[in-house]
């Protein structure tokens, strides 16, 4: 059992305890919501409920030991970029999911993680979840940074929290955009009524994406972008797109019906996780990482290029 003690800023008051908690600790809601229904976040002594509302107090929360991993090793190939004992960069390809769930219980990143690295990832997200401190999405390829140790992980956490942690994105959206630069800030959150689905919305989490047209075609209605992320919500990028009439070429979820037919072949959302740059947590090194361009991307960008001739 791990003690740590966690102090509610002012932002933080008057939220439920779940919520923050799990924003404290880059957990899953459900995992924090656990570990409050068990007794494990104390104020004053005495257990914080779920529903309970945040003070600017000091909380002491008692995290169990890491269990087993209950995903299996799996020998799956990986693109490392950078490895040391404290963390690892990797470049995932577009279709591997990075933690197992219902429906994809093998095959993703973390089984292919326990085989590589055995038992020397971070614990602090759960059996599922060994060393996931950021998440991409199955169908979006890129870096992706795995903690292999808990501090680690705690130090990297810490940076996504306060916005240090630089990621930059390129995709092609739909459309053409009035400016060459802007900010989306449009609260990100759960939909109404697909639970699925993320949405802007009006009670949702502060969600910032900065974004720059690198080339906007003049055949056809795309834009390539690069999207800089201050904040890291669920789906952030493609919903901010989406709700701006730009959706991301290829997006199964939140593109529209004017987007698919450009490229209706396409399996999967044309955006990739281009590059990031941090502290390492450890060393105090300042790191920075580039991925090019994936073939699948770079094929419809000379299509387009083509298109334009």
């Amino acid at each position: 059992m791990t003690t740590k003690r966690l102090t509610a800023n002012e932002e933080s008051v008057g939220r439920r305890a779940d919520v923050w908690l799990a924003e404290a600790l880059e957990l899953t809601r459900s995992a924090a919501a656990g570990l409050l229904d068990d007794g494990c976040v104390l104020l004053d002594g005495r257990p914080v409920k779920k529903n309970d509302r945040i003070k600017e107090e000091e909380y002491e929360v008692m995290l169990p030991d890491p269990k087993p991993p209950e995903a299996k090793p799996e020998a799956i190939p990986l693109d490392i970029v950078y490895e040391d004992r404290d963390l690892l960069v990797v470049n995932k390809p577009r279709g591997m999911v990075v933690h197992p769930a219902a429906g994809n219980e093998s095959g993703t990143l973390v089984n292919a993680l326990l085989y590589r690295c055995g038992d020397s990832l971070s614990g602090i997200n759960g059996v599922l979840r060994p060393g996931i401190v950021h998440r991409i999405d199955k169908d979006t390829s890129g870096l992706l940074i795995v903690a292999k140790s808990d501090r680690a992980h705690v130090g990297l956490a810490e940076q996504i929290k306060t916005h240090s942690f630089l990621r930059s994105y390129e995709c092609l959206a739909y459309g053409r955009f009035r400016e060459e630069s802007g900010t989306f800030t449009d609260p990100v959150g759960r939909h109404p009524t697909d639970r699925k689905k993320m949405a802007v919305v009006p009670d949702g989490r502060n969600a910032v994406t900065h974004y720059r047209v690198i080339r906007a075609f003049e055949k056809t209605p795309v834009s390539h972008l690069r999207l800089d992320l201050e904040t890291g919500r669920t789906h952030q990028i493609r919903v901010h797109l989406s709700h701006s009439g730009h959706p991301v070429l290829g997006d199964p979820v939140y593109g529209s019906r004017a987007s698919e037919k450009l490229f209706p072949e396409l399996n999967g959302q044309c955006l990739h996780a281009k590059f990031i740059s941090f502290v390492h947590p450890v060393t105090g090194e300042t790191l920075s990482f580039e991925s090019e361009l994936p073939l699948y991307f770079t094929d419809v960008l000379n299509r387009l290029i083509l298109a334009d001739r």
